[in-house]
């Protein structure tokens, strides 16, 4: 890379900690930043998710006073959380490149789906939200979201909301504490995993570490001042991006 690749690097970090925090689509940030910079679809995936565990973990504690109250539920699924980043990784690892190459670009088209109509999906949550905390259906799809989260994970935030919201009786911004801890740990346990069983870009990953960490900060702090209308924007044109980059290579 060179020092303005690198400087580009960190900067889709800092934007993709703090959208991870409000929105959870922030991969669709970094991965076509990565791309653009030269590496392949499967090491940008790889090192991506690596470098954004920093910055999930700082969004999920800047979210800490909304997690009050919540450990049994905490306790509850993220063994859910982890299983499913667990067979994500490998399902990434073990597939061929060119599987990958073909995929993720469906993907990242009902990722940006997702984050399209997550204004009206969650004004459906405002009105009709579970009666409990979900039972056995809510812990097998955080379970699946985890397998999508480790296999890529752009919005990975939004399906577990859409789940939590429609199976959890609890108010939106509790439900997004806790949804920042769940992918917070998808992340961290695929990037572990990827740590010994892929090829990673290191300089990569310190870089977005670096970024994603204070943009995981802002979003905490800040994010729910921001133009979730002008996030969306960003997020469609850059994952339109990705698009044409891995369909082009």
């Amino acid at each position: 890379m060179t020092i303005w690749e690198a400087v580009a690097v960190v900067i889709a970090g800092v934007f993709a900690g703090g959208i991870n925090t409000v929105v959870g689509s922030g991969t669709l940030v970094t991965f076509p930043v990565l791309l653009a910079v030269g590496y392949p679809p499967v090491v940008a995936n790889v090192s991506n998710s690596l470098g954004l565990v920093p910055g999930s973990l700082s969004g999920a504690w800047g979210y800490r006073e909304e997690l009050k109250g919540q450990r049994s539920r905490i306790v509850r699924l993220l063994p859910a959380s982890i299983l499913g980043g667990v067979v994500g990784a490998i399902l990434l690892v073990t597939l061929p490149d060119k599987a990958f190459t073909a995929i993720v670009p469906v993907l990242i088209v009902i990722a940006l789906v997702l984050v399209v109509i997550q204004p009206w999906l969650n004004r459906k949550l405002s009105h009709r939200r579970g009666t409990g905390d979900g039972g056995v259906l809510l812990w097998l799809g955080v379970f699946a979201a985890g397998i999508y989260g480790g296999y890529f994970g752009a919005a990975q935030g939004v399906l577990v909301m859409g789940i939590m919201g429609v199976l959890v009786n609890e108010h939106l911004q509790r439900m997004n504490a806790l949804k920042n801890v769940l992918t917070a740990f998808v992340n961290l346990v695929a990037g572990v995993l990827f740590i010994f069983i892929a090829d990673v870009a290191w300089p990569v990953v310190l870089l977005l570490a670096v970024g994603s960490v204070i943009g995981g900060q802002i979003g905490a702090k800040v994010g729910r001042k921001l133009s979730p209308a002008v996030l969306r924007g960003v997020i469609v044109v850059v994952g339109v991006a990705a698009i044409v980059q891995l369909l082009t290579k």
